[in-house]
């Protein structure tokens, strides 16, 4: 991914005619948009989130500068789970097309280890292509890094956000660049980058599920290349997810035991893995590289942190990944966000009443999603005997009821708002 231009370092290069006669042009229009300080949206981190938020505003004729730390492409292994609606989302902003290395979803696997009760979603019951996708978290944020390149959007790589205060009227953005301080001011400052500068000021509610997730990428002896599989166990959810010629695994456990794991040779770990899945895609022949990462839920206070201040995504909230929930509801805040920015008047944004809209619009998804979440988490991952009864009758019910399939499968691909 292009991440500097030759005279005008770590900054989003105009798009590429190739004729030599406009390169001073371009080189003067992007430093102009730099040197403005004054800005109506300033996007705090161009993630996923963050660049698909600056994305539905590229047409706008508002002033919109994204601010990002990395100074080189991302090397975040984890592959993303996209469900149906966030591809929807992803067509109006025009980057779905653009997309490669994408694998359909079009049946979900649910069971429950040492348990009769299972229950499968289907995409042809529920009146849609597919349930949802599989795709490598580099090749998203390439393809929206590479939109926005064509939009009137300025991103400033390299830049680490120091500071940020709402004040009456405006937010203050300071960043640190090539060990040099500037500040910006914007009617409207979005924090979609984890929310670590404001988790001191403002904290948020934290719960420590004591697991981790192990990701990689395995193949096996009988795939089914459209199924994923999510199982519930004692230890906590694996699932797997359909990716080329074989399954993206989220492995969670405890904490202790997922250092174990990562440790196993391949023989071991695939032999440990067949033993907990089971046989329903056959031997688990390779192994992909490992790596961990700890799993909590994290929910920010519901009111503004600041005036003109509003969190997304991961700032606002984390979930568990049990029915990949996370990077799709923080689509759903971008977009959501990205219609009251447009829908306001110019004097009214960063507001008290324009944000208290957009809360007011998102508390609904969000509140059942982590409750969603949340409820998968502490239900399943424990192996008491009348629990684990009530469970199995309950995936037999879902299976055997299709009003039920139709609220969990659309509640997965759109969230509670539809």
């Amino acid at each position: 991914m292009e991440l500097c231009h030759a005279h005008s370092p770590r900054l989003n290069p105009l798009p590429q005619a190739g004729e030599e006669a406009n390169e001073s042009l371009r080189e003067f229009q992007i430093n102009e948009k730099i040197m403005n300080k004054q800005y109506d949206i300033v996007i705090i981190g161009g993630g996923p989130v963050g660049s698909a938020l600056a994305l539905a505003l590229k047409d706008s004729p508002l002033r919109v500068c994204v601010l990002e730390a990395r100074t080189a492409a991302s090397s975040d292994a984890r592959a993303l789970a996209l469900s149906y609606g966030s591809r929807l989302l992803l067509e109006r902003m025009g980057v779905w097309g653009k997309l490669h290395d994408v694998s359909a979803i079009r049946r979900i696997h649910i069971s429950q280890k040492r348990s009769f009760g299972r229950a499968v979603l289907c995409a042809e019951e529920m009146n849609v292509p597919e349930l949802g996708y599989v795709l490598p978290y580099q090749i998203l944020q390439d393809a929206l890094s590479r939109e926005l390149r064509n939009g009137a959007v300025a991103t400033i790589f390299g830049a680490s956000v120091t500071q940020l205060a709402g004040e009456i009227g405006y937010a203050d953005v300071g960043y640190q660049l090539d060990g040099v301080e500037h500040t910006l001011h914007a009617r409207l400052a979005v924090v979609a980058d984890g929310g670590k500068l404001l988790a001191q000021r403002h904290p948020p509610e934290v719960r420590d599920y004591g697991q981790s997730a192990l990701i990689t990428h395995v193949t096996c002896a009988a795939p089914q290349s459209d199924t994923a599989f999510e199982r519930f166990t004692p230890q906590g959810p694996v699932a797997l997810l359909p990716f080329k010629d074989g399954y993206e695994l989220v492995w969670t456990a405890p904490h202790q035991h997922t250092e174990k794991m990562l440790a196993w040779d391949e023989a071991q770990f695939l032999e440990e893995l067949h033993r907990h899945f089971g046989d329903r895609v056959g031997e688990f022949l390779t192994v992909g590289r490992r790596s961990c990462f700890p799993l909590g839920l994290k929910k920010a206070p519901r009111q503004a942190p600041m005036p003109h201040v509003v969190l997304i995504g991961n700032a606002a909230q984390t979930m568990h990944p049990v029915a990949g929930q996370g990077f799709n509801m923080g689509l759903r805040d971008a977009w959501e966000l990205a219609r009251e920015i447009l829908d306001a008047k110019p004097e009214a944004l960063g507001t008290d009443a324009m944000l208290a809209g957009y809360r007011s619009e998102r508390s609904t998804d969000r509140e059942a999603g982590i409750r969603f979440t949340d409820s998968l988490v502490r239900l399943f991952s424990n192996d008491l005997p009348l629990v684990s009864a009530a469970r199995a009758a309950s995936l037999t019910a879902l299976d055997c009821l299709p009003f039920a399939k139709q609220f969990v499968a659309r509640r997965m691909m759109f969230g509670a708002n539809g």
